[in-house]
């Protein structure tokens, strides 16, 4: 399309979109004006003086196709005229970006090489696309993955960066060449950028400047066929024996309809396996794998899927995540208002747990309490903690059936402080004296609540109903729902337990919670909400509706080898404290980094309230593969309260250990570890396929252009026309443009056409 424009009106698109049109005929054309208008009006007149066969209507067409070939005439006796501000050949400088990433060598559909195009456009005496560059320009290259840089020659490309950093390389490119008179930059990229910098950043300087970015995009779009695993989160932290669940998403072309494996794996040992049905191509689809981390210490879990025949890029079928398996015993509170048999089947189905530690509180007369499984003597001699330093020393906290009027204004605020504040898992239970029915309304902790309180149930009888429980959506997804049945067989395993009992109306959940259970009421009626959690401050809190879950094993019809009971109450309560922070912390903005690249660390220190310090003394232990230990001084960023932070740069392939020791007025706060793996990223084999919108979106804000490798030979030209710098004025005659003669050919031909038609000659 563009030859046949070039073809017609003599100059391509481009140069009518850059260039100004004017009419550069002098004032004495005015006089010819005037003399066609009155030839004009002649024409007309003699149209409508004729007679003969011919009606009005052919009159009046005759007539306005002589009006508009002679229009055409005085169009071209104008002198039509383009001016176009071009660059001073050899006067400004053009730098070359070139991508030195391992995607630029994928092979394309035709078995080339994506990196070949460099070699047959920029090499000199032998590249028509330099030379017709350097015929105009001086020019300067540079080399980006990563980082960026300056380059002499093309032999300095070695194309093994693991990593593409678009907007840092036009931030080398623009300051290097900030000096000079700079009429563009060409990006030759297949456009797989990965990195978090924001390219709009980088952008608005080079608009700013009036400095054109021209792309050049190398490689297929769609890398066909081709199975890529997508990213995976696992928590940093888990307990030991929890039973992890992870969604993968998967995404595939030209596999479409086809079964694949995926094996989780530790240190080579087959965690999980798990087969996903691929959908139509294009079509990504998520694949649910559940496993279990029983030993303690630091594990990469790695999740890959099998080398497909005939697929292109294998190198995407792998991901990795690091999980700290935690092998001590966390402290859960249980506070009961009353005796019943929840207590005494809960503590049963986790009593085999040792890293469980359910520690009881149960009201037995007024100012009166057992206690169980206590750390020590001292241990809530008192009764329910009164400071927050007692009550934050556990890390999940059950509240069962009783009544809100028991608690102390400032406990209220502590027990809604623990999930806001100290971050723990708090548990709500049903009961006579929970919920609404215990008078929770309008205290501090029911915000916390994921479910919405109604009023008190009125009447001597109050509320009772027996619901059936069901999983939601989002709970056959959640580990509490599993049960340790197959993934195929939790719905069934749901079905075949017996029903349970509710005794507070509770319909509705907040905005924001999650339902994972709900209620079928047997006889009818609405749903009830069984099971919900919703996240909150820095905690979450969780509501289970029900006062007897001890049916699911004590029940009749429940078969006495049916662990059901134990094993919702043993992944409930290992949730419950799941992520639940400490008070030093440590994390790393990447799990994975290259060796010499800097890794940011970040710590977050409190008191044993979790109130943020901002003195503390922290130091960074960190044991290299080799064994080699460094101290690293922490500091306060300053930026938030109880954050300190420091950056690393590992130089060793392999695994870092990394310690954080906190302390203030030399007294310890407490310590916390983390891990960091240093190898080379396959990063640049994920999501390869040519990125044309992002190269396009380059071009268009900077004001320059796009091209593929088969259009870039109007690269030069373009540059010549479009871009900044040192520039001329032209002016370029149109009124010669081949298509205004063929215009005229075809009025003139028009005219006699139409005679012979109407049978006028």
């Amino acid at each position: 399309m563009d030859a046949l424009f070039d073809f017609l009106f003599k100059y391509r698109p481009l140069a009518f979109e850059q260039g100004e049109f004017i009419f550069a005929a002098p004032a004495s054309v005015r006089l010819w004006l005037g003399a066609v208008g009155l030839v004009a009006a002649s024409a007309v007149a003699t149209y409508t003086i004729a007679r003969g066969r011919s009606t009005v209507t052919d009159r009046s067409i005759m007539a306005a196709l002589r009006v508009a070939l002679l229009g055409v005439l005085v169009f071209c006796l104008m002198q039509p005229t383009l001016v176009l501000s071009t660059v001073v050949p050899q006067q400004n400088f053009v730098g070359v970006l070139i991508d030195d990433s391992r995607s630029m060598g994928l092979e394309n559909e035709d078995g080339t090489v994506r990196s070949d195009f460099v070699a047959e456009a920029f090499t000199p005496d032998t590249g028509t696309l330099i030379d017709a560059l350097a015929e105009r320009f001086v020019l300067r290259f540079f080399r980006f993955s990563d980082v960026a840089g300056r380059i002499e020659s093309l032999d300095e490309l070695s194309y093994r960066g693991t990593g593409t950093d678009i907007a840092g390389a036009l931030d080398v490119a623009r300051e290097e060449l900030a000096g000079v008179p700079l009429s563009g930059l060409v990006v030759v990229s297949d456009g797989a950028d990965n990195d978090d910098r924001p390219l709009a950043e980088s952008l608005v300087p080079l608009q700013a400047a009036g400095v054109p970015v021209f792309t050049v995009g190398v490689g297929d779009e769609l890398i066909e066929p081709d199975v890529e695993l997508g990213r995976v989160e696992l928590p940093r932290a888990v307990l030991e024996g929890s039973t992890i669940m992870v969604d993968l998403v998967v995404t595939q072309s030209g596999f479409g309809q086809r079964s694949v494996p995926i094996v989780v794996e530790d240190d080579q040992r087959i965690l999980a396996e798990e087969t996903v049905e691929l959908g139509p191509d294009g079509q990504p689809v998520v694949a649910r794998v559940a496993f279990q981390l029983e030993s303690s210490g630091s594990r990469r879990i790695d999740f890959s899927i099998a080398t497909q025949p005939g697929e292109r890029v294998d190198r995407n079928n792998r991901r990795s995540a690091w999980v700290e398996v935690r092998g001590e015993s966390d402290k859960i509170l249980y506070f009961e208002g009353e005796p019943r048999f929840e207590l005494k089947y809960m503590r049963r189905a986790v009593h085999g747990d040792e890293n469980l530690q359910l520690v009881i509180l149960q009201r037995t007369a007024e100012s009166k309490f057992y206690r169980l499984a206590l750390s020590d003597s001292t241990e809530l001699q008192f009764g329910f903690p009164t400071t927050r330093e007692d009550l934050y020393r556990y890390r999940g906290l059950v509240i069962g059936s009783v009544e809100a009027s028991f608690f102390t204004h400032d406990q209220l605020q502590m027990i809604a402080d623990f999930a806001s504040e100290r971050g723990g898992g708090l548990l709500f239970l049903g009961g006579h004296n929970a919920f609404a029915e215990g008078g929770w309304a309008g205290t501090p902790v029911e915000e916390v609540m994921p479910v919405i309180l109604g009023e008190p149930n009125g009447g001597t009888q109050g509320f009772f109903a027996e619901v059936k429980a069901q999983p939601t959506l989002a709970g056959l997804a959640h580990p509490i729902v599993q049960l340790d049945a197959e993934l195929d067989r939790v719905e069934a395993r749901w079905d075949s337990l017996p029903p349970i009992t509710i005794v507070n109306r509770l319909v509705e959940t907040r905005p924001g919670a999650t339902s994972l259970l709900n209620g079928a009421v047997t006889g009818g009626g609405a749903d009830q909400v069984l099971l919900a959690f919703q996240r909150y401050g820095r905690g979450k809190s969780v509501a289970l509706t029900t006062q007897d879950t001890w049916l699911w094993q004590m029940h009749a019809d429940v078969a006495l080898e049916d662990m059901s009971h134990e094993s919702f109450w043993q992944q409930m309560l290992r949730w419950l404290v799941d992520g639940v922070p400490d008070p030093v912390s440590v994390s790393t903005d990447q799990e994975r980094v290259e060796p010499g690249e800097t890794v940011r660390l970040l710590s977050s220190v409190s008191d044993s309230t979790f109130i943020d310090v901002n003195d503390a003394s922290v130091t960074a232990r960190v044991t290299s593969p080799s064994g080699i230990v460094d101290e690293l001084p922490v500091e306060w960023t300053v930026e938030r309260d109880g954050e300190y932070a420091v950056e690393l740069r590992p130089a060793e392939l392999g695994d870092y250990e990394i310690e954080i020791v906190a302390e203030r007025a030399g007294a310890p706060l407490g310590t916390a570890h983390t891990y960091l793996h240093a190898a080379p990223s396959d990063e640049e084999f994920y999501n390869a396929g040519r990125r044309t919108s992002l190269l396009r979106r380059i071009a268009d804000e900077t004001g320059g252009q796009f091209y593929t490798p088969e259009t870039s030979a109007t690269l030069p030209e373009d540059i010549t026309i479009s871009g900044a710098g040192v520039t001329l004025v032209e002016e370029h005659d149109l009124w010669d443009m081949p298509g205004l003669f063929l215009l005229l050919l075809l009025l003139m031909g028009a005219e006699w056409g139409f005679r012979r038609l109407r049978g006028l000659v």
